[in-house]
Order: C-alpha cells, then sequence, then structure tokens
C-alpha cells in the first residue's frame, strides 16, 4: 500500500480534500489506489470519531464513508455530519457492502449524494467521485456569486443611506456626530434586547444590522424644516414647534415613495418607521400619531431612548451639553412615560457603554469633559481593520483560514504557534488577533494572557478572537474572562467571520474616568 496522507502529511500542491472512512484497512487500500495520483488530498478515518473530529478540522471537498463500522456506523456518521452546520454542506457518498434497496434509501434518506456497492469498479468510483466534486465546485460559484451581490447590495444600501443621512446633517452642522452616535445606541440597546422575551421575536442579528443601517435617516425629515426655525437659538413658539414636528412626516412621506420603488421588503422599512415614529412617547403623549405602548414600532422606540439621550449630553445652539449622569437621570425618569421600561431598564445596564460611544464621537470638548467628569479626553475612532494575525499549527487550518481572510481583503500574516506569535506581535502593529487555542511552545490562553499583560496600560488594547474545535472549549462570558474578544468555531464560516470582524472595527476602548 502506498503511502497514506493525513491531515499531518500533506502535499502542499494538492488542494482538493477527499476524507475516506473505513474500518477495514484492505478496503481504504483499495480507495486510496483507486484515488492516488489524481491531485486530491488523501485524509484517513477508521471509525466514526475520527471521521467527524477529521471532517470538522480540514473541511473537506468530499467524503467517502463506510456504512458498517463498530462503535459508530456509517449511517449516524452521516446523520451527525448534516446536522453540524461546520459541515453539513459536505457532500458524502456511501461506499458499503449493504445492497438492498432499504439501505440505499435510508442513507440517500439522511442527505449522502450518492450510493456505491462494494466490490467497487474503480472507473464507477472516479467518475462519481468526479462529477460529485465539479457538482459542489459549481454550487460553491454560485454561491459566492450570490455573496458577491449580496454584499454589494449590501453596499449600495449603505452609501444611499449615508448620502442621505448626510443631507439631513449638512442642515444643522453642529450635530456632526449625532447619526455615528444614534445608530450606536440603537445598535448596543438592540443587541441587549434580542433575547428578552418581548422582543425576542421582533429582533434577530439582521433585523439589528437594517436598524444600525438605518438609524441615521431618522432626521432625514428635517430637510423640510425651514432654517429659522431649525437653527433658532431661543425657545421655539407654538406654532413654530408645529412646524418642527412635521419633520416625522416629511420623513415618511419621502421614504415611503422610495420604498415603494424597491418593493415592500425594502430596508428603507425599517427607515420609514424610525423616522415616523421616533418621537412617539410610551404613554401615548408623542407625536405625529400619539401612538401608545406596544402600537409603536420596536424600532421608533429603541431611537426614541438614543435620540433623546443624545440631544442630552450634545451641545446644541440652544443648550449646553448635559453630564452623563444627570442624562440618565432623565432618561430613567421617562421610564413607562416616555419610553418603553424594558428599553430603559438595558440602557441602565448599557450606561458605560453609552458614554464610550458618545466619547468616540463627540463633536466638542465641552461635551468630552461633561462626559468624562471633568477630564477632556481625546475621542477614540471606530478600529479599522487591516492587517491580521493568524496564529495557528495546523498547516490545513492555517491554508484555509489565510486564504478565507486574504479572499475578504485582508493582509495577513501567520504564526505557527503562540511562541511565534508573540515575538510577531512585538515587530509589527496589528488591527486583530485570530488565534487557536492548542497550540505548541504557547497556546492560545497563555498568547493572549502575555499580550494583555504587555499591553496593560494601553488604552486600546489589540482585539484577540479565539478558534477553537470544540464547542466546549469556550462560551463567550469564559472568552472575555479570559481576555478575547470573543471565540469562533472551527472551520470558520465566512459569514460569521465577517460578522465577527466587523463587530471588532466598532470595539471602543473603555476610557480611564
Amino acid at each position: 500500500m502506498k503511502e497514506v496522507l493525513t491531515a499531518s502529511g500533506i502535499n502542499s500542491n494538492q488542494t482538493t480534500r477527499i476524507l475516506l472512512v473505513d474500518d477495514n484497512t484492505t478496503n481504504l487500500q483499495l480507495l486510496h489506489e483507486t484515488l492516488d495520483g489524481l491531485g486530491y488530498r488523501l485524509l484517513i478515518a477508521k471509525n466514526g470519531e475520527t471521521a467527524l473530529a477529521s471532517a470538522q478540522k480540514a473541511n473537506p471537498a468530499l467524503i467517502l464513508l463506510d456504512i458498517m463500522m463498530p462503535e459508530m456506523d456509517g449511517y449516524e456518521v452521516c446523520r451527525r455530519l448534516k446536522s453540524d452546520e461546520r459541515t453539513d454542506r459536505i457532500p458524502v457518498i456511501f461506499i458499503t457492502a449493504l445492497v438492498d434497496e432499504e439501505d440505499e434509501a435510508k442513507g440517500l434518506g439522511l442527505g449522502a449524494v450518492d450510493y456505491i456497492t462494494k466490490p467497487i469498479n474503480p472507473e464507477l468510483v472516479r467518475a462519481r467521485v468526479h462529477n460529485h466534486l465539479e457538482l459542489k465546485h459549481h454550487q460553491d460559484h454560485l454561491e459566492n456569486l450570490v455573496a458577491e451581490r449580496t454584499r454589494r447590495l449590501a453596499l449600495v444600501q449603505a452609501v444611499t443611506i449615508e448620502g442621505l443621512a448626510t443631507l439631513a446633517e449638512y442642515r444643522d452642522p453642529e450635530t456632526g456626530g449625532h447619526i455615528k452616535r444614534t445608530q450606536n445606541y440603537v445598535k448596543v440597546l438592540a443587541k441587549k434586547l434580542k433575547e428578552h422575551p418581548r422582543f425576542r421575536d421582533g429582533l434577530n442579528d439582521e433585523i439589528i444590522e437594517l436598524l444600525y443601517m438605518s438609524a441615521p435617516l431618522h432626521d432625514i425629515g428635517k430637510v423640510g424644516v425651514p432654517d429659522h426655525i431649525l437653527l433658532k437659538a431661543d425657545k421655539l413658539t407654538d406654532d413654530e414647534f408645529g412646524e418642527m414636528k412635521k419633520h416625522t412626516n416629511y420623513g415618511h412621506d419621502a421614504l415611503w415613495v422610495t420604498e415603494q420603488k424597491l418593493g415592500d421588503d425594502s430596508f428603507l422599512r425599517h427607515a420609514r418607521e424610525i423616522a415616523y415614529t421616533h418621537q412617539e412617547k410610551w404613554d401615548g403623549s408623542g407625536y405625529p400619531s400619539g401612538l401608545k405602548g406596544d402600537e409603536i414600532p420596536i424600532s421608533g422606540r429603541l431611537m426614541a431612548l438614543a435620540d433623546v439621550y443624545d440631544a442630552l449630553i450634545s451641545k446644541r445652539i440652544y443648550k449646553p451639553p448635559f453630564p452623563h449622569e444627570k442624562a440618565v437621570e432623565i432618561i430613567v425618569e421617562g421610564k413607562g412615560k416616555h419610553f418603553d421600561p424594558d428599553i430603559v431598564d438595558a440602557f441602565v445596564e448599557l450606561e458605560n457603554t453609552f458614554r464610550n460611544i458618545a466619547l468616540s464621537f463627540a463633536d466638542h470638548d465641552e461635551e468630552r469633559k461633561m462626559l468624562s467628569g471633568g477630564k477632556i479626553l481625546k475621542p477614540k475612532k471606530a478600529r479599522t481593520i487591516e492587517n491580521i494575525l493568524l496564529a495557528e499549527d495546523n498547516e490545513i487550518n492555517l491554508e484555509i483560514m489565510q486564504s478565507q481572510l486574504t479572499s475578504m481583503g485582508y493582509k495577513v500574516d501567520t504564526a505557527v504557534n503562540g511562541k511565534d506569535a508573540l515575538t510577531k506581535c512585538q515587530k509589527k502593529n496589528y488591527d486583530v488577533i485570530l488565534t487557536d487555542i492548542e497550540m505548541p511552545e504557547m497556546d492560545g490562553y497563555a498568547l493572549t494572557k502575555e499580550i494583555r499583560r504587555i499591553e496593560k496600560d494601553s488604552n486600546n488594547p489589540i482585539p484577540i478572537l479565539a478558534i477553537t474545535a470544540s464547542e466546549f472549549d469556550l462560551n463567550e462570558e469564559r472568552a472575555k474572562s479570559l481576555g478575547f474578544n470573543g471565540y469562533m468555531l472551527k472551520p470558520l464560516q465566512v459569514d460569521v467571520l465577517e460578522k465577527k470582524l466587523a463587530d471588532l472595527s466598532y470595539i471602543i476602548p473603555t476610557p480611564d474616568l
């Protein structure tokens, strides 16, 4: 038998990984000889547990799976593969001595793409392997095209919103950071509330992202308010306030027209809701419709609190900024009257986060002074992620993750263990570190501990994401207690990775108050 290539001994010139699973050495030898020399990386597993671990770690393009194996048969292996989001897209071909149609139907019913009976015909196996790999290639290509179109659409949406929001901002030059502050307030509130029983059905990650994108348009209707009212330094008369209140209607009507052109599921629906209802109050005393309680959309209730807090801590032509503590006091006083009580409770838990966001996007030194208890702190900008250090001792995983990150547009340096990563961190500044947990010489835990020790006096610590193959190693709470900013499971999913890195872009270090 020719040498069997395993995860630790792979020809780096080969790219397509195929996992061969069989408890019988003779069968493995035959399969290996059948596929050897065709440019595949052939990985071997002799039992179900090893097969599952190899599939999670190596992410093969195809699995050839025996059914009759001790401890865990092929049916159970296939069931577990298809129930795990890390491996559910890997095509499985059963290769088995079971020839009954019922057995084949069972295998295909579990999600296998093909069923080949023993003794195998080498030409047939090669042909079917080739065809299924070609099919997967085309499927992956189509999914990449869809993902790229989705990213382009998201970019169009973001640019549209930013352009419209900037138009409104030009009308009131003293509130340049208002847009950034309020959209971040809304996002952190929504993320806090998404598991709350009252909000669970109305908030998920997709909706939260849409709210974040749409929030800048909450005051778009102010473009229709005359300058002598919008920029008035004195208290508005009743008639002037009546005109000011019309900005909610102006915003609603403008966005409604655009939304109809794009369809009912347009991302502008959330923007329209926010623009129209963010001045409504929980007790029904707000405007324009006097909505009460849950009649007000969640988006409007979130923005109502975000908008008021920001107005309180901001310098305006008609008032100085309030201290953060006073703003919190006023918000709490409005619980059950102006604001949804549960949203106020979430705000109280997040008040330091609100303060940090306000500091990061403050427009005036006077605001920073009031937010920081008398000290003027330099504003901290949102983090730009460009250079990433990837620490991973497994050659396959390193290659895959580096390719993923590079294709996403990041510059990636690699390290084969924690000691190597630490050395590189001391020579170059990185925007993010992604580190495996289990590595020789220095593992991910020790690496993170040492980095946090070195930068203990820094007010801008580098974000570190832990990477692990086991969901039992870490959870978010434990990861953060160990110095990580979060964790991810192998194999990395591109959409999850994109979201994690996007979230890290908005890490705002807590100021030293």
